[in-house]
């Protein structure tokens, strides 16, 4: 599924620093009523983000529901992030809240390939620039430059932490693909491959 391409982005960083937070804290089961990608972002954080779930009464004390963070696109959290089960709809529950990015000390290696698949850029840095850029009050605001690898933020002047990222993921993030449409890219050249091989192979081929 084709996204945004992410370049440079800069918004409100909501930390939530604390390790081994799994898919089913990102969303519960019970949140996961549709396979679409869509419909999903008031169940995201459910556990924790409503007193009463079924009501859906904010519980004020969450992070991402106090007014500093309102509108927050980054999150940054702990060590393992988005462990357990595969399940992608936590990935399209952040997406569709608007979380553009996440800083994180590690995450789980299947929803770190789910994000890369969705648009979300994953950022590791280490637990100690993690834990300076969480110790500020909100709103902190941070800006992030992909192609440059680097994410600053507004608190430390001057600041640049670069961050690694693969070639391969950077360039999904950087023009908005994902591995189909990737491939895709390539349309011209299956097309071309197709025609000759059922000038060479007619058999091959359905008559309908």
């Amino acid at each position: 599924m084709k996204s945004d391409p992410f370049l440079q982005h800069v918004g409100i960083a909501a930390s939530m620093v604390r390790d081994n937070i799994d898919t089913d804290q990102i969303i519960p089961s019970r949140e996961m009523t549709t396979v679409s990608r869509n419909g999903l972002a008031d169940g995201l954080f459910a556990g924790w983000r409503y007193t009463d779930p079924l009501t859906r009464t904010k519980d004020p004390d969450f992070v991402l529901n106090k007014p500093g963070n309102a509108g927050a696109t980054v999150l940054i959290s702990g060590a393992n992030f988005g462990c357990g089960s595969s399940r992608e709809h936590a990935v399209w529950a952040l997406k569709e809240y608007g979380i553009r990015a996440i800083i994180a000390k590690s995450f789980g290696a299947i929803f770190h390939g789910n994000c890369i698949r969705n648009g979300i850029l994953p950022i590791v840095l280490s637990a100690d620039q993690i834990e300076q850029m969480a110790s500020f009050e909100s709103p902190l605001e941070v800006a992030i430059d992909l192609p440059n690898q680097t994410v600053s933020c507004n608190r430390i002047p001057g600041s640049a932490l670069c961050f690694p990222i693969g070639a391969f993921a950077k360039r999904l993030l950087t023009e908005g693909l994902d591995p189909i449409e990737l491939t895709l890219t390539h349309r011209g050249a299956i097309e071309a491959f197709f025609d000759q091989d059922r000038q060479d192979r007619p058999w091959v081929y359905s008559a309908a």
